[in-house]
């Protein structure tokens, strides 16, 4: 039997260390010029590794979730993709997203920031395959989004990073579960059906 999703062991951050105390708190996309996103991403180093069934309604802690953002690099186009039903979340099914990513797993012998990278990397492969060795080269971290007006968002934290690819290398791996398109940024600003964390960003496509 495969091991659920549940049992999967993954990367939190305790949420008083996370904002200290809450001071450091926002809502939306915080670009990473802003100096809370280096206060924050500093307490990344006391990671926690936890059992995901149990974080899922742990609300002192934050799961750690790599939220990359795909452009092909002559357009500029955005990666835009809808979840169909059958996929992963259940609470998102339907909803539209420019964030591909997920889950972060311990990594023998990396730093946390390696390790965020290293996730990120494995998730475009897996879902769009973008081979790791490329993205690992060509994902730029770009800042936070934080949301805790929702149930989801209460217990993550999104990690989130550019990629530009050659659009031509990008095939839906999970095509059962995923459909995409590409779209200019004007066009990808005007999709009405985005999970939150992709609102948020509607200022940066």
């Amino acid at each position: 039997r495969t091991m659920s999703k549940w049992d999967e062991q993954i990367l939190v951050v305790n949420r008083k260390d996370l904002f200290n105390k809450e001071e450091n708190h926002f809502y939306g996309f915080l670009p990473r010029e802003d100096e809370k996103v280096k206060k924050i991403v500093d307490t990344f180093t006391s990671y926690e590794v936890k059992r995901r069934g149990d974080m899922e309604e742990d609300n002192s802690y934050k799961q750690l979730i790599g939220y990359a953002v795909i452009k092909d690099r002559n357009t500029k186009e955005i990666l835009v993709y809808k979840r169909l039903v059958g996929g992963g979340e259940a609470r998102l099914h339907g909803k539209a997203s420019v964030g591909i990513g997920g889950h972060m797993n311990e990594v023998e012998g990396k730093t946390i920031y390696e390790m965020l990278k290293i996730n990120a990397a494995r998730e475009l492969f897996e879902e769009v395959g973008v081979s790791e060795e490329y993205a690992l080269e060509n994902l730029h971290f770009i800042g936070l989004i934080n949301d805790d007006k929702t149930e989801v968002g209460q217990v993550h934290i999104g990690v989130v990073y550019e990629c530009e690819v050659d659009k031509s290398n990008v095939v839906v791996r999970e095509d059962d579960t995923l459909e995409i398109k590409w779209t200019t940024g004007d066009d990808a600003r005007k999709e009405e059906n985005y999970e939150s964390w992709s609102d948020f960003l509607k200022p940066i496509m």
